[in-house]
């Protein structure tokens, strides 16, 4: 299944064609009542996100795991140590019911987009319809950099990443060849 490896569309050597076909796939849903597969994958993204330090939040595609499942901090934000139990939630199933809100833009970056930052607007309140972790069906708002993020991870649900959005491009001066090697296909 998954060995908490994030998977990315390009490395060091160019684009990653295995890891592009999982990540450009839409997940399916997990199974209510969750069986044993769907605990373990449930289980699995959970543990892959505790072991980082540096994401706001982790889809299951990005581990391999090609079902709609996601999990990010709700606290400690931009703090460089590990989630505590206490500030991260787990959506199983995740469909955004409501939308409120002027869009606000932001540069966002992704674990499976290294090194790049793309300006998109997002709602600023959204309503979301799911499962928790364990199996219980839940409706919950969400606000500002929390709802920003649950939108970012539904979005890996259905295959797309940052690089999909119109937004501007932000990328370290001293990779702007790679780059543009990146992103002329």
């Amino acid at each position: 299944m998954a060995n908490g490896k994030v998977l990315t569309l390009w490395d060091e050597e160019g684009i990653n064609k295995k890891d592009t076909s999982v990540l450009r796939k839409k997940s399916s849903d997990v199974p209510v009542p969750q069986d044993k597969a769907a605990r373990a994958a449930i289980q699995t993204l959970i543990d892959s996100f505790l072991e980082r330090d540096d994401a706001s939040g982790l889809a299951a595609p990005q581990i391999g795991i090609t079902k709609r499942i996601i999990v990010f901090r709700t606290k400690g934000f931009g703090e460089k140590e590990k989630v505590k139990p206490d500030d991260f939630e787990v959506l199983v199933n995740p469909r955004i019911t409501q939308a409120r809100g002027e869009k606000v833009t932001m540069a966002e970056g992704c674990l499976s987009c290294p090194e790049i930052q793309v300006e998109i607007s997002r709602f600023p309140e959204i309503k979301v319809r799911a499962f928790n972790a364990k199996g219980e069906k839940i409706s919950k708002r969400y606000l500002d950099y929390v709802a920003r993020i649950i939108q970012h991870e539904i979005d890996h649900l259905d295959g797309k990443l940052i690089v999909d959005y119109e937004g501007n491009l932000y990328y370290p001066k001293n990779k702007e060849k790679y780059f543009e090697k990146i992103f002329e296909g």
